[in-house]
């Protein structure tokens, strides 16, 4: 109970905090407003002093903002002070830690590769090393998830941890103590020559990186490309600045990123800076349905000055602009205070009911219900929402996400089945850590560089067969005529993972693009404008 007048204290400050954040409104709203404080910290009070049992009274007001923000838009939201830091982390771009990639086999914890420059390099840990005591404390057990993973080796930088290593050909366990620091976690996943003169960059998310990790992919080219194909599927946004950044590298000085407005907020215009290096080189944007706020704001700037197509399919559509408050206990609050709109004028939002977060979800889902995801036709927008584009004059439309040039249908033709139970249960990328913990040593010899390994190993030579056997032992077998349709499909994904765990992430995409109809329209689409 000692803490309790604390807690009420803290209380009472944020409903304070409120009413210094909100605009000064007509002396009746004031009044309105401070006897809703009142009436809540007179109820608190009562609770506190007379309420015959303890209560909980910060867990209370935990429930009541986060009440208070469900009655909002859908994109509105208060983020307890536990969860605020692990939100952050990958759009800051790093995290404190020892920097492994790691997976967790037969409940030990297996190291897939140590994160270049990380303190875990630099004290000599190694891919496959077998980490199975930290700070003395065996951590080997059907319990160990990866959530325990992060609470050991995550920590504050330049703090201690030691570590417990088993390795192949060591006959006693190794001993490291490592200290944390600064792990960067990338927003950019590749970017390589998708053909002679046409680069491939694919972005996950709009971190506070993203903009060194572009230019860094160009630095040490021995020429610029004709051509850029940007891939900005399954990317959810991120930071504004990062999103301006990325448009202006495609548009002249002057002209429109994007402009915000609305509710309490003035009309806010940002323009391009003119120092784009790629201003007069042919792009092409891919999107998809996971392609939401930043990467919507890239991909309308550049369809809206007609600077390149943007193949796929419809974007999420979120397009509310939101500011994060801090309150005094380190929790914050995320509040929507204006909208996106493109350069031609369109709300990038999908329409909501305040408060109807369920049925905003549902929404979505319904497109994919519909054949959305298949079929163009499907997609039924109103005349009234058309717009023009800012150069070429072409029909353009607004009322929810980015509608593509060039539609792809989504490809489902290797589902089966198998193909599905195999996804759904991880059960691909479970076998090759487990492949991988037995041949990375022997392949890691016999392939010097991803260029080896892609020419000399065919789908016909990953270890299917293995994958089918081990799969068997969970339950899991292909139905008739499942191989027909998900072999091919399989065995390049086993392929592409090989290629990530041996040689980096980027290597993933240079194995799996080309089977895949996006980036082989964007490829198609790109060679037309060359």
């Amino acid at each position: 109970m000692k803490n309790k007048p604390q807690t009420l204290k803290k209380s009472f400050l944020f409903t304070l905090f409120l009413l210094a954040l909100l605009p000064c409104p007509a002396q009746e709203q004031k009044d309105v407003l401070n006897h809703q404080v009142n009436k809540l910290g007179q109820a608190l009070f009562y609770i506190q002093q007379y309420y015959l049992d303890s209560l909980d009274t910060s867990g209370a007001v935990d429930e009541m903002i986060s009440t208070l923000a469900g009655q909002l838009d859908p994109h509105s939201s208060y983020i307890p002070e536990a969860e605020v830091r692990s939100m952050t982390e990958p759009l800051e771009g790093n995290f404190e830690g020892i920097g492994i990639e790691f997976a967790i086999i037969r409940d030990t914890l297996v190291v897939m590769t140590p994160v270049a420059g990380a303190p875990s390099e630099a004290v000599g840990i190694r891919a496959d090393d077998r980490i199975v005591a930290v700070d003395g404390e065996a951590i080997s057990s059907p319990e160990l998830t990866n959530q325990k993973v992060f609470s050991l080796l995550r920590g504050p930088k330049g703090t201690r941890v030691s570590l417990t290593v088993i390795r192949r050909g060591e006959r006693e366990p190794l001993y490291f103590e490592v200290v944390r620091d600064k792990i960067p976690i990338y927003s950019l996943d590749a970017a390589y020559w998708a053909a002679p003169d046409v680069m491939y960059v694919r972005i996950n998310k709009f971190a506070l990186t993203t903009q060194d990790e572009f230019i860094d992919a160009f630095k040490n080219l021995d020429k610029m490309p004709r051509g850029l194909i940007l891939d900005l599927q399954g990317n959810g946004g991120g930071y504004l600045g990062a999103a301006i950044f990325m448009a202006e590298q495609f548009l002249g000085k002057g002209e429109m990123v994007l402009y915000t407005g609305g509710g309490k907020m003035k009309r806010q215009e940002v323009h391009a800076s003119g120092m784009g290096f790629l201003i007069n080189t042919p792009v092409v944007v891919i999107i998809d349905e996971r392609s939401a706020s930043a990467s919507e704001i890239v991909a309308g700037a550049i369809q809206d000055w007609d600077r390149g197509p943007i193949v796929g399919r419809r974007s999420f559509g979120k397009g509310l602009v939101q500011q994060l408050f801090p309150l005094n206990d380190g929790s914050e609050l995320r509040l929507t205070v204006a909208r996106y709109h493109t350069p031609s004028g369109r709300v990038i939002q999908s329409p909501y009911v305040m408060g109807e977060q369920e049925t905003y979800y549902r929404k979505f889902l319904e497109r994919y219900e519909r054949g959305e995801s298949f079929n163009q036709d499907s997609i039924q927008i109103p005349d009234s929402l058309a717009f023009r584009t800012l150069k070429k004059n072409r029909i353009v439309y607004g009322g929810g996400g980015i509608m593509p040039d060039v539609f792809v249908p989504a490809d489902t033709s290797y589902y089966s089945g198998y193909f599905v139970q195999l996804a759904r249960r991880g059960i691909v990328n479970a076998y090759v850590n487990d492949y991988l913990d037995k041949e990375r040593e022997r392949m890691t010899r016999q392939y010097e560089t991803f260029e080896v390994f892609d020419r000399q190993v065919t789908l016909a030579d990953v270890p299917f067969e293995g994958l089918t056997a081990y799969a068997a032992t969970l339950g899991i077998v292909p139905g008739e005529g499942d191989l027909d349709v998900s072999e091919k499909h399989i065995r390049t994904q086993i392929k592409a993972l090989i290629a990530s765990r041996l040689f980096g992430t980027g290597c993933f995409y240079r194995v799996i693009n080309p089977v895949l109809p996006e980036f082989r329209k964007a490829l198609e689409v790109m060679n037309g404008l060359l």
